[in-house]
C-alpha cells in the first residue's frame, strides 16, 4: 500500500508536466497546422516572373528561412517522451519493489532470531545473559569464530570454588566441572594443568582454540570461551546433558538408554561432523582423536564432536612425529606405520565407533597397537557373516531391528575399516547409507509407524 501511495502522485505529477509541455509546444505558431500549410500554399500561390525571381533572391538574403514543422515531428517528440517517462516509472517501481522486499525479509528474519533467542532462552542455552564479567575476543577471520575470555574469579564462582560436587569427569586432558554462569546458563568447563598434563597440553590448548573458534556446526561442540590463569588453563564449552557416548555404551546403564535408531542417529550426527570438517572447511580438517569419549550427547542425544586438541589440516605427513590419542585402535594403520595422514584416518575411527555401537562392547582392551588392530580384524568375521551377526549385537537392542538394516550398518563399518586407504568410503558417502536407516522424527528420512521415543538422561546434573 504504501508502494502505490508513492508512485500515483509521482505517475500525476509526470503526465501533469507532460501535457503542459504538450499544450505550450501546440500553441507556438510554429507548431500550428494551419500556420505550416498556409505557408506551403502561398509559396504555390505566388506567380513565378523574372522580376519575383529576382526579389526573392534578394529579400532571401534578409528574411529568416521558414522552417517547416510536420505532423509526425510532433507526434515523435511525444513518443519520446512518453517512452522516456514510461521507462523511468519503471525503474523507479523496480527499486521501489526491491527496496521493499529486502525491507520485508530484514524484518521477517529479525521477528525469527528474535523468536529463536526466545526459545534457546527458554532452555537455557542463551548466553546474552552470562555475558558479565568477561569480555569478548575474535579469534580467527570467520565471524562466527568469536569466543570470550573469562576471568578466573567467574569460574571459580561458577563452579562452586572448582567443587567436587561439580565435577562431570575425569580424564588424562583434565577435569570437566558444571558451571552455571550468572545463575542462569548451565555450561561446561575443562581445567587443564599444563605442569601436570605433559608438555603438550599447551600446545594442545592452543590448538583447540584455534579451530573451535572458526569452526561453527550442529554436530561440532561449542567453545564458548577460555580462561588463562597462571599455569592452569580452562576451555568453557555449552552443556551436554548426557554425557560422553562412551559413559552412555560402557557406564552403569550399559547403553539400556540408547535404542537402535538412536544409535544410528548418533552414528549419523557424527558423520555430518565430520563431512563437514572434510569437505566445508578450507583447507580440510581431520580430527584425528575420534572415538567414544570424544562424543558428546546433548539433552536429545544429538551427538556432536570434541576434543580438537591433535585437530590438523588433511594430508599431514610426518613420519618423525606421529602423535596418536591414549587408545591406538581408533587410528588407522597407515598412520602408524608411515605417518600418512588424510580424511580417510578418520573414516577409519568412525568405523571403529560403529563397530562398538552395534556391539556394545569395548574394540579397546589393551595399548599395544598390534594387539588392538587384531581386535578390530577378530571382530569382523562376526560381522561379515549373517548368520553370526545377530547374535555379537549389543543385548540392549537384539531383536529390535529390521536385519537387513542391521546388514546395511555392519557393511558400512566393514568397508571403513579396510587397511587399505583407497578402499574406505569418504565420509559422505557414508552419511548418504545411513540416512535412509533413521527416522525422519531423528534427522533422517526413514518413515516407522511406530512412535520414536527419546530416553531421558539418567546422568541429569
Amino acid at each position: 500500500m504504501n508502494l502505490f501511495s508513492l508512485l500515483i502522485p509521482m505517475w500525476v505529477l509526470i503526465i501533469t508536466i507532460l501535457f503542459s509541455l504538450i499544450v505550450v509546444d501546440a500553441r507556438r505558431p510554429e507548431s500550428s497546422p494551419y500556420y505550416i500549410s498556409r505557408h506551403v500554399f502561398l509559396k504555390e500561390e505566388e506567380p513565378i516572373s523574372q522580376f519575383s525571381s529576382m526579389e526573392d533572391e534578394s529579400s532571401a538574403a534578409a528574411k529568416p528561412e521558414v522552417r517547416v514543422v510536420h505532423h509526425h515531428d510532433l507526434n515523435k517528440r511525444i513518443l519520446i517522451a512518453l517512452i522516456v517517462s514510461s521507462t523511468f516509472l519503471g525503474g523507479l517501481l523496480l527499486f521501489l519493489s526491491c527496496f521493499w522486499i529486502y525491507r520485508h525479509r530484514k524484518l521477517r528474519d529479525s521477528n525469527g532470531k528474535s523468536q529463536k533467542e526466545k526459545e534457546e532462552a527458554s532452555k537455557g542455552l542463551s548466553l546474552s545473559s552470562a555475558m558479565v564479567g568477561f569480555s569478548s575476543s575474535r579469534m580467527g577471520s570467520s565471524r562466527k569464530g568469536s569466543v570470550a575470555i573469562f576471568d578466573y574469579q567467574t569460574l571459580e564462582a561458577a563452579t562452586n570454588k572448582f567443587g567436587r560436587s561439580n565435577v562431570l569427569s575425569e580424564g588424562g586432558s583434565g577435569i570437566v566441572y558444571k558451571a552455571l554462569l550468572d545463575e542462569k546458563v548451565l555450561v561446561a568447563v575443562k581445567k587443564v594443568d599444563v605442569t601436570t598434563t605433559g608438555s603438550d597440553a599447551e600446545r594442545k590448548f592452543n590448538n583447540e582454540v584455534k579451530w573451535l573458534s572458526k569452526i561453527w556446526h550442529q554436530n561440532i561442540i561449542k567453545l564458548l570461551g577460555y580462561c588463562i590463569h597462571n599455569k592452569t588453563r580452562f576451555l568453557v564449552y555449552e552443556m551436554m546433558q548426557n554425557g560422553s557416548l562412551e559413559t552412555q555404551l560402557h557406564g552403569p546403564t550399559q547403553g539400556s538408554a540408547l535404542t537402535w535408531h538412536l544409535r544410528l542417529k548418533i552414528a549419523v550426527d557424527v558423520a555430518r561432523g565430520l563431512e563437514y570438517l572434510h569437505e566445508n572447511c578450507n583447507p580440510p580438517v581431520v580430527h584425528r582423536d575420534l572415538q567414544l569419549c570424544n562424543i558428546l550427547l546433548d539433552y536429545n542425544f544429538s551427538a556432536k564432536l570434541s576434543h580438537f586438541g591433535i585437530a590438523v589440516t588433511s594430508g599431514f605427513d610426518n613420519k618423525d612425529n606421529i602423535e596418536v590419542s591414549e587408545t591406538s585402535a581408533y587410528v588407522a594403520p597407515e598412520y602408524i606405520l608411515d605417518g600418512k595422514l588424510t580424511d580417510k584416518s578418520d573414516v577409519y575411527a568412525f568405523g571403529v565407533v560403529l563397530f562398538e555401537l552395534l556391539i556394545g562392547r569395548k574394540l579397546v582392551e589393551y595399548k599395544i597397537p598390534d594387539q588392538n588392530q587384531s581386535l578390530v580384524k577378530r571382530a569382523m568375521p562376526q560381522l561379515t557373516d549373517r548368520t553370526r551377526l545377530p547374535n555379537v549385537v549389543d543385548p540392549a537392542i537384539k531383536d529390535t531391528m529390521d536385519l537387513k538394516h542391521l546388514y546395511q550398518v555392519a557393511a558400512v563399518a566393514v568397508l571403513c575399516v579396510q587397511p587399505e586407504p583407497s578402499y574406505r568410503p569418504l565420509i559422505t558417502d557414508v552419511l548418504h547409507s545411513l540416512i535412509p536407516l533413521v527416522p525422519l522424527e531423528l534427522g533422517g528420512s526413514l518413515r516407522v509407524t511406530e512412535p520414536i521415543s527419546v530416553c531421558s538422561n539418567p546422568y541429569d546434573h
